[in-house]
């Protein structure tokens, strides 16, 4: 067999892989196949023998319903890896879900939060090591989004893109295969959530749990005043330990999420005053570009733009913007060869 048959078979058995880790979702985009998973990052496990029973939508799915017994673990953390053990079974466990070949060698590609610190950075080429990669690369989430949406970011042209993942925003001026600059915090769509739980709390003594919240944050939450849309929250009455439903306005939900919106929007300003002025004027004409899951509350790209000025744009399938670009990447790693973290 000839040494070009070789490479072609191994080729074909590497299924190469991107992969965007996130603190609330994981997805994988193959070669050749694009996004093939994506699932919750979330792990669980016996508590007993610490074996892990289940990843992603089967470990979600154990969320707040399991018994003593067993535990289910986010991994991540506003946007970093805060059990490395668990982050690294996590990892392994999407591999597998695969169904790759048992000799295959992938090469990949994961994208990281660009506030990372080096042994954070190291944690997670680790786990890809350990899922068996011959090569493993890492690249900025915020860089990642930008080649996902479509932005030339090799041309000298200041571009703002907003990644409002789970755990953390990040706000990054792309220009000349770098970040210009960049702003991020630890308030994202957790903290959303986190901020509906309390409020139900505070205001109507009723314990939710975290799906209940997200629900109502997808169905009513807005950053802006909208018409009367309501919603029944069914809970635990703090009171009197029965449960009840109480019926809420949107317009009370997004009195929940004011001051996470108004952080993310603070944030915004903080990076545009930080903004080098030869990109200031790209602002004007090219406006801020949003992403991430985050991003699709109703009318928070208008109230940005009220806040800002700017022309404010929802990137289309914002959830998937990371890991196409992420994919991109791999496909033509000599090409992004610059906008790599180098080791």
């Amino acid at each position: 067999m000839s040494n070009y048959s070789i490479k072609s078979i191994m080729k074909s058995l590497s299924g190469d892989i991107a992969i965007d880790l996130g603190t609330a979702n994981t997805l994988i985009w193959m070669k050749n196949q694009e996004v093939v998973l994506n699932e919750p990052s979330i792990v669980a496990r016996e508590k007993i023998t610490n074996k892990i029973i289940a990843v992603g939508n089967e470990a979600k799915a154990m969320l707040g319903r399991t018994h003593g017994g067993i535990e289910t673990i986010r991994p991540l953390r506003d946007g970093v890896i805060a059990d490395y053990k668990m982050a690294d079974a996590m990892i392994r466990g999407f591999i597998r879900k695969l169904n790759m070949s048992r000799i295959a060698r992938p090469r990949i590609v994961i994208c990281i939060p660009s506030g990372r610190t080096d042994v954070e950075q190291r944690a997670v080429k680790e786990s890809a090591e350990h899922a068996n990669a011959s090569e493993v690369y890492l690249i900025e989430e915020p860089m990642a989004a930008a080649i996902g949406i479509g932005i030339d970011v090799n041309q000298p042209v200041g571009n703002m893109v907003v990644d409002i993942g789970g755990g953390t925003t990040e706000i990054a001026v792309i220009s000349l295969n770098g970040i210009a600059s960049l702003e991020t915090i630890n308030v994202a769509g957790d903290e959303q959530t986190e901020a509906i739980l309390q409020w139900f709390k505070d205001h109507h003594k009723l314990a939710i749990g975290e799906r209940t919240a997200e629900t109502i944050k997808c169905t009513v939450g807005s950053a802006i005043r909208t018409s009367g849309k309501s919603i029944a929250v069914k809970g635990l009455d703090l009171i009197t330990g029965i449960p009840k439903t109480v019926e809420v306005s949107s317009d009370e939900v997004r009195q929940a999420l004011s001051e996470t919106i108004y952080q993310i929007t603070a944030a915004i300003k903080k990076a545009l005053d930080k903004t080098p002025p030869e990109h200031a004027s790209d602002l004007i004409d090219f406006g801020i570009i949003l992403t991430g899951g985050g991003s699709q509350l109703k009318g928070l790209d208008q109230h940005i733009k009220n806040k800002t000025g700017l022309p404010v744009h929802v990137a289309e399938d914002p959830c998937y913007s990371v890991v196409k670009g992420t994919g991109i990447v791999l496909d033509s790693l000599k090409k992004y060869q610059n906008v790599l973290i180098q080791p």
